[in-house]
């Protein structure tokens, strides 16, 4: 009797008394800048989603931030990321293209995995004192900006651009007159960040006139600082569409692809909708997009499709070694 017992004890020491066992797990979501906040409420959420709702054990969850290109090349590099949400597809599709992707991500999950959009817009001082009203004004004498290095950083690819879309438009087409704006559009910057949270940073120091940033971005920067910024929609921007994606060969190897798929799926439900929209991204649900309307003000955008073709043939004209930025900006 006494023998049965023990190995009943035994047992129910190994299940958790009857229960299943517990099992812990940890995720590593790299991403970029700006998505700091929203991953930290994300995070909380979704434990508690993941361990109490699913009940599927303890579960650690870290991030990692900065700009989207440098960190898309630690993850090239072997950064151990469970999963990836960066500032565009074509920073994913180069983590794909180096074999730690599979083929056919961006039809994973829906939006072809784009979960939120954003867009660019300027944050200035209170009151606007330089009058900034578009891009254009952003190439006058009297103004400088602060913009981040669209060789590391996402947001500076988006905002470059934008900028050199809203040339094209204003000259018809004419090459020379959109290099010689978006020359001096680089001649008017800061010295370039990393990221575009450096940028803020630089920005919030007291550093020049205009920060050319993620809507939520300045959406956030205008929360914390009311009295000291304002917000200024440009006549015509771009539709920026974040992308999320598993690390297949880092899942695989760790055994954490339920848990990964879980992570992002989880970011199209509506809470976590919710919480996209509660820090400044703009959630794909249009329900829950129509709850933040007084947030979220209607401005006209276009798409890197319409205006360059795709993300790899806009990165390759302007951002690969030798291309326009390099020429532009020295």
């Amino acid at each position: 009797m006494r023998k049965l017992l023990a190995i009943i004890c035994a047992a129910m020491i190994l299940t958790g008394c009857g229960n299943e066992k517990i099992v812990s797990q940890e995720l590593l979501n790299v991403s970029y800048d700006p998505t700091c906040e929203l991953y930290a409420a994300y995070n909380e959420k979704f434990k508690i989603y993941w361990e109490n709702e699913l009940r599927k054990g303890k579960v650690i969850l870290t991030q990692s931030h900065g700009g989207s290109s440098k960190q898309a090349k630690k993850v090239i590099d072997g950064l151990e990321a469970d999963v990836v949400t960066l500032a565009s597809s074509y920073d994913v599709t180069q983590i794909k293209n180096a074999g730690r992707i599979r083929g056919g991500w961006r039809k994973e999950f829906p939006d072809n995995s784009s979960p939120y959009t954003s867009t660019m817009v300027f944050l200035v001082r209170a009151g606007n004192p330089k009058n900034i009203c578009d891009w254009d004004d952003l190439i006058r004498d009297d103004v400088k900006i602060v913009t981040p290095n669209p060789k590391t950083s996402g947001g500076a690819q988006y905002n470059y651009l934008a900028a050199w879309e809203f040339a094209r438009r204003k000259f018809d087409g004419d090459e020379t007159k959109i290099l010689a704006f978006m020359k001096k559009f680089y001649d008017n910057a800061a010295p370039l960040d990393d990221g575009a949270r450096g940028s803020t940073k630089r920005f919030q120091s007291g550093i020049n006139d205009a920060l050319i940033a993620w809507e939520n971005e300045a959406l956030l920067a205008k929360k914390n600082s009311p009295d000291d910024y304002d917000i200024v929609i440009p006549s015509l921007s771009i539709l920026a569409e974040p992308s999320v994606a598993v690390v297949d060969s880092v899942v695989d190897k760790k055994g954490t692809r339920e848990l990964a798929e879980e992570y992002l799926k989880y970011l199209y439900s509506d809470a976590g909708q919710e919480i996209a929209a509660q820090n400044f991204y703009r959630p794909r649900n249009t329900d829950i997009l129509a709850k933040y309307q007084d947030i979220f003000k209607p401005l006209e955008l276009f798409t890197i499709d319409e205006a360059f073709g795709s993300w790899v043939k806009a990165y390759n004209d302007h951002f690969a070694d030798g291309a326009t930025f390099d020429k532009i900006y020295n």
